[in-house]
């Protein structure tokens, strides 16, 4: 029996005798900007198959590592879904063809897998009589086994048009225990388990044209691509992927370390089947420089890992055990892919610290979405808010993905299209302006001067001065000029490196040059006019600011330097994320999953000088693309390069591809300085530096800073760290005596805070503000109060720096009133968040001025709850309670009409007052006056002012019974008189109030006899007298 590693070796080997070139599995980051993975074996020679390139070999063969995560939910559910997988492979491009690619897949599966001829079946497409003839007279396979298949099954295309053309599968038959009957074949339903494709043969022969025709290709092409984990399954006769020797050794290490049994039951079986397949995915994908974060690649990275990490929980294991995973991984697979043991140790530590990021928050979002699931179920719906599911992703890490896979787990669907607008909205806020937006019609004006002129010659490598005839020059839209010439010695933008400065002239005409661009390779320099005027065709004198030239290449050159030595010291999986060049910086972004410390950093720093020191001269050649990769040249993730590209060599030290401009010998530098090191995205770091004479200055400013220093502590350069140290450790001694006069303070103030506490129901009640507290200072208040009382809520605030909240219950009265729930109510109403366990809770305000309404609703819960709970000593009754709830509501709603009618100037308020029998008399209505700043009772208003109070108190009671009464709708409105009574202002106010009304859909009826109101309103009802008859007119109807 065949392992996996035999498998692969022996189809190499089988395709290398049949004079294939063997290429090594390309990195699962493809270089092709339009994926983000490589998800195919074929997909690191589509350039060949498309045409854009022309292959180096005739016919490949490889094993291709490969990601797919389309049907992630599927991975541990079936026996054959996997994320990571291997594709073994056989390429021709433009050689041998379907006999050879049909006849070689034959041998290969009976003569050295040796599979059962018997079991084996195959596909064509339906039309394919070609293929259907190569396996019968080729192979001597029975016809009765062959089945002719659809565009769906056995077709392959590039897209909608060009490359195209037929396939043809081979499949095993597993037995009828798997499906279907003894007449059974391949396509009959419920055959799906049964009939297993383990290699699929494309045939590229054909060029779908516009109208959807076929035409030949001059040069046919082969993609095969047999399942490495699927044949292992057949070859070793194991019913499904996870129990071949692939990965059984890696399912045994995750059923040790979560303490599980494989085979106990499904659903354990799901879980390990789960880690064992993402472990090995997580292990590749770091391996080949891919990093957690929110984004691209780094996103699928940290969607399997933490959907792994769940599936540890659910077999009740909470420690970390990814990263310990890694390392059967590597057992495993180190002899196909040796450089997996070389960056063990850097896989491992990605992987934990992605692991107890995400440690910290599962728990929390699992809980959290269950709850929410209980919440939806309870309320018999079944469908979760994508708003809830954003807030999980955007707040605690949680993947949309898991969300979704948890709800499934318990009958509920996700709304993926709310949760996607929750995104495309948080992305559209953080969308950068800075996108460069081009002039309308540059593009068009561009292709049509490609066309006419070509591309540019650049001559800026040789020289910086060169002569050079205009072919267009056109105003730009702030008063510069665009100009294009038949060839410059000025450096485009690109690459990183900024573009050239300097100046263009001739006798009668100077300009300078501000910058450069290129488009398709026309360099486009943008000048600044200082006499003359540019003439098309003419010849002028093009010359570049040296010295400018001269430090940006020292900074070019000192950025490889910088690469190469991060590589050494941070590791391998550093890849280049960006950067820029300019005569004062470079600036180097990078792949790294957290800070790199001062140590690596100084060590950085002093192999680059180090290398500088050494005057090794700068070496510039040209190579094919493979001589590139095989001098190790390092290249850019979706860079596209031409078949010859330019190599910047530093011998012995960094080879990299480069079209920008360096220097001729890197002593040159002189001096590499670090200026900063910072994060700028999740898995990505910046470094700044500086060269040259930037690099003096940054060094003079820390030598003038330490003298500085010094002069400031009377010191001298020999012993200006003893005194500082000196000076740290008496300023500890200082802070120590602060905190101990703090705390003597703090104690003072929560003894006389003590002494005005007040007492509600038996329970000490203290609602306070500070102006100086840190928020652990209110913590240690509340503690203190709590422990010299057994029944006692505190309510604190503190204006230091902004506003902030700590509530304190003790737990003999958590059942009535729990501390999460008022600093909610307090964060609800000044504009901020937080929350807390029942006995202490923590949160944050915005809006300081709406502090004394936060503690008048907050008094009010708490009074509330002792009420509920029979235990009121102002005797007022639940019924009047819940009246004097009900009231306040009213004016609430009743207030906002009434300042509207009013200018502002009255407000409704309830009074409350002892009554004789020591009750509370809480159900009495004054009116505030805001002018004079005092109530006024109801009796003294005047007719007018005491009908907009009525009018404001019937349209609050209203709309309170509307929102308070479940489905009651009060269409209608009918006001009996009292318009008399109000002058021809206060009439307009109360109109306008009541037409705003009539536009939510509500009806206003009015009964009057005021003449006025007959102007202003357009329905009406008239009762009129006619002979001793009341007779009606209506109108406007």
């Amino acid at each position: 029996m065949l392992t996996g590693n035999e498998i692969r070796e022996k189809f190499i080997e089988f395709f290398m005798q049949k004079q294939h070139k063997h290429f090594e599995s390309a990195s699962l980051i493809p270089d092709d900007p339009t994926l983000l993975l490589t998800v195919a074996g074929m997909v690191p020679f589509k350039p060949y198959f498309l045409g854009q390139k022309e292959a180096p070999y005739p016919r490949v063969t490889t094993y291709q590592k490969c990601i797919r995560t389309n049907d992630l939910e599927n991975v541990g559910r079936t026996a054959r879904h996997h994320t990571f997988f291997e594709m073994l492979g056989n390429f021709s491009f433009g050689d041998y063809f379907k006999e050879e690619a049909i006849a070689w897949s034959w041998e290969f599966v009976t003569e050295v897998l040796k599979l059962d001829k018997d079991k084996l079946w195959v596909t064509v497409f339906t039309t394919d009589d070609e293929a259907e003839r190569i396996w019968i007279e080729k192979c001597n396979f029975p016809k009765e086994r062959i089945v002719r298949m659809g565009e769906s099954e056995n077709w392959w295309s590039a897209g909608p048009t060009g490359s195209c053309g037929p396939c043809s599968e081979i499949h095993v038959d597993l037995g009828v225990q798997y499906g279907g009957d003894e007449n059974s074949k391949i396509g009959d339903e419920g055959t799906d388990n049964r009939f297993i494709e383990i290699w699929n043969l494309v045939f590229t022969e054909w060029n779908r044209m516009e109208d959807g025709s076929l035409e030949p290709l001059p040069k046919k092409n082969i993609d095969t691509g047999a399942g490495l984990e699927r044949i292992a399954a057949v070859v070793q006769g194991k019913p499904n992927n996870f129990e071949t020797d692939l990965l059984f050794p890696i399912l045994e290490e995750a059923a040790r370390i979560t303490g599980s049994q494989y085979g106990k039951n499904p659903e354990t079986n799901f879980s390990l089947k789960v880690i064992t397949d993402h472990a090995r995915a997580v292990t590749f994908l770091v391996n080949d420089g891919v990093i957690p974060s929110n984004e691209g690649r780094g996103y699928i990275l940290r969607r399997i890992l933490r959907r792994a990490v769940r599936h540890g929980r659910l077999l009740g294991y909470k420690e970390l055990f990814m990263y310990k995973m890694v390392d059967k991984v590597v057992e495993r697979f180190e002899v196909a892919y040796p450089d997996l043991k070389k960056n063990l140790e850097n896989i491992r530590k990605i992987v934990k610290i992605e692991e107890e990021k995400f440690s910290n928050t599962l728990d929390q979002g699992i809980q959290l979405v269950n709850q929410e699931i209980d919440n939806l179920l309870a309320n018999g719906k079944n469908k979760l808010d994508g708003e809830v599911s954003f807030k999980l992703y955007d707040t605690y890490g949680f993947p949309y993905e898991l969300t979704e896979e948890i709800a499934e787990e318990r009958g509920v669907t996700v709304l993926r299209e709310e949760f996607e607008a929750k995104m495309e909205e948080q992305k559209e806020k953080a969308r950068s302006a800075r996108e460069v937006v081009m002039e309308k019609g540059q593009d068009s004006f561009i292709e049509d001067f490609y066309d006419k002129h070509g591309v540019t010659k650049f001559t800026g490598y040789e020289k910086t001065e060169d002569e050079a005839r205009l072919l267009s020059s056109r105003e730009a839209k702030d008063g510069k000029y665009l100009l294009i010439f038949d060839k410059t010695p000025f450096y485009a933008e690109s690459g990183g490196q900024v573009g050239d400065q300097g100046k263009i002239y001739s006798d009668n005409f100077s300009a300078k040059v501000l910058d450069v661009q290129k488009q398709k390779d026309i360099f486009i320099h943008t000048v600044e006019i200082e006499k003359g005027s540019a003439e098309e065709n003419k010849t002028y004198k093009l010359e570049v600011n040296l010295l400018r030239r001269l430090d940006t290449a020292k900074n070019h050159t000192a950025t490889h330097l910088l690469h190469k030595a991060l590589r050494e010291v941070v590791g391998t999986h550093v890849q280049q994320a960006g950067s820029l060049v300019d005569p004062d910086k470079l600036r180097f972004d990078f792949s790294h999953y957290e800070a790199v410390t001062a140590e690596q950093l100084a060590k950085i720093e002093n192999i680059v000088n180090e290398k500088i020191r050494e005057g090794i001269d700068v070496v510039v050649s040209h190579h094919s693309i493979e001589e590139a990769k095989n001098l190790g040249a390092m290249m850019l993730f979706g860079d596209k390069y031409g078949e010859v590209v330019r190599v910047v060599d530093v011998p012995g030290f960094s080879t990299e591809l480069c079209g920008g401009t360096h220097i001729d010998n890197i002593a040159k530098i002189g001096l590499f300085k670090i200026v900063s090191e910072g994060g700028i995205a999740a898995g990505v770091r910046r470094i700044e530096a500086k060269t040259g004479y930037g690099a003096y200055l940054v060094e003079k400013e820390e030598a003038d800073t330490l003298k500085e220093i010094e002069k400031k502590l009377k010191a001298s350069n020999t012993n200006v760290v003893e005194k500082v140290e000196k000076t740290l450790e008496s300023l500890k001694d200082a802070e120590k005596s602060l905190e101990t006069l703090k705390q003597k303070i703090a104690l003072f103030e929560t003894k006389a805070a003590l002494s005005g506490m007040e007492e509600i129901n038996g329970a000490k009640v203290l609602i306070a503000t500070f102006k100086d507290k840190t928020a652990d200072d209110l913590r240690t208040m509340i503690d203190t109060i709590k422990d010299n009382n057994e029944k006692a809520i505190v309510v604190l605030a503190s204006t230091q720096d902004k506003l902030s909240f700590a509530v304190g219950v003790t737990k003999t009265l958590t059942d009535k009133v729990k501390a999460g729930d008022l600093v909610k109510k307090l964060a609800e109403i000044t504009g901020g968040k937080g929350g807390g366990r029942p006995d202490f809770a923590q949160a944050g305000g915005k809006d300081e001025g709406k502090l004394l309404d936060a503690f008048k609703e907050v008094r009010e819960i708490i009074t509330l709850s002792n009420v509920l709970s029979g235990k009121t000593e102002s005797k007022k009754s639940l019924e009047t309670y819940v009246q004097g709830y009900y009231l306040d509501l009213i004016l609430e709603a009743g207030s906002k009409r009434l300042l509207q009618m009013s200018n502002d100037r009255y407000r409704f308020e309830r009074r409350i007052e002892k009554a004789k029998g020591g009750g509370l008399q809480g159900l009495d209505i004054e009116i505030y006056d805001v002018y004079l700043n005092s109530n006024r009772i109801v009796n003294s208003l005047s007719g007018g002012e005491l009908f907009l109070a009525s009018l404001s108190l019937a349209l609050g009671l209203a709309e309170v019974i509307q929102n308070e009464s479940g489905g009651i709708s009060l269409e209608t409105i009918f006001i009996d008189e009292g318009f008399g009574s109000l002058d021809s202002e206060t009439l307009d106010t109360a109109i306008t109030t009541l037409i705003d009304l009539q536009s939510y859909g509500r009806n206003i009826g009015i009964i009057s006899h005021v003449s006025e109101l007959k102007d202003r309103i357009r329905s009406k009802v008239e009762v009129y007298s006619e002979n001793n008859y009341a007779k009606v007119r209506i109108t406007g109807v």
